[in-house]
């Protein structure tokens, strides 16, 4: 099917703007350097190349004090907390707790106000306090940074809009260790969960925010 008939097979069932919320947050997805190291098994250049374009966001999104929440994947010695998601993929052994390629990638790392939540499986939102933070914090709209699209990304915007949020996903912010299931991710969020938009528009949005955005 080619790229046309699959967005006319869309169009008019899975092709509707949901829009921007007026109080965001950040939530930056697993940026950690067992991605963004060379030879390490996770690396993928597209999430180099996102955490790169995340870093003016973010820096925007500070200077908005709009919240800034990050997650990391971590897991007991033992792996029992992965369940069958660690069995599934052995290689997440990377990120038992300590393991050096488990940190955040410095280029985007956490200030001391950020909140940094541990999740075992790909949503952030499955077995942790996620929803309940952000609900209490008065936001309606996440704005997803991270990788990997396919993976954790797609998983936070399938919940985060079963959570009642906006999802918005500024396309080179997010990044995956081949571009086929990239695009294919993005594709899917854009069809059914959330809103794909270029940073520069997620930029724009956020100049036209108050600057202290919570309540």
């Amino acid at each position: 099917m080619t790229a046309n008939s699959l967005s006319d097979n869309y169009r008019g069932v899975f092709d509707t703007r949901l829009g921007f919320g007026a109080r965001p947050a950040l939530l930056v997805i697993d940026f950690v350097i067992a991605y963004t190291t060379p030879g390490a098994p996770f690396f993928g250049q597209g999430v180099v190349d996102a955490v790169d374009a995340s870093v003016p966001l973010i820096a925007k999104a500070r200077e908005l004090k709009l919240p800034v929440i990050y997650t990391v994947v971590e897991y007991h010695p033992s792996g029992a907390d992965g369940g069958l998601f660690f069995r599934k993929v052995p290689s997440l052994k990377l990120f038992v707790r300590g393991e050096p390629l488990g940190a955040i990638d410095p280029k985007i790392a956490p200030k001391p106000e950020d909140l940094v939540i541990a999740k075992q499986y790909p949503s952030p939102f499955f077995g942790t306090s996620l929803a309940s933070t952000l609900h209490t914090m008065g936001v309606d709209s996440i704005v997803l940074l991270g990788c990997s699209t396919s993976g954790c990304v797609r998983a936070a915007a399938v919940d985060g809009i079963q959570h009642g949020f906006r999802v918005i996903v500024p396309r080179e912010c997010v990044g995956d260790r081949h571009d086929a299931p990239h695009q294919a991710a993005l594709f899917d969020i854009n069809a059914k969960y959330g809103d794909v938009v270029s940073r520069a528009e997620t930029l724009d949005w956020f100049g036209k925010l108050p600057a202290v955005s919570q309540p």
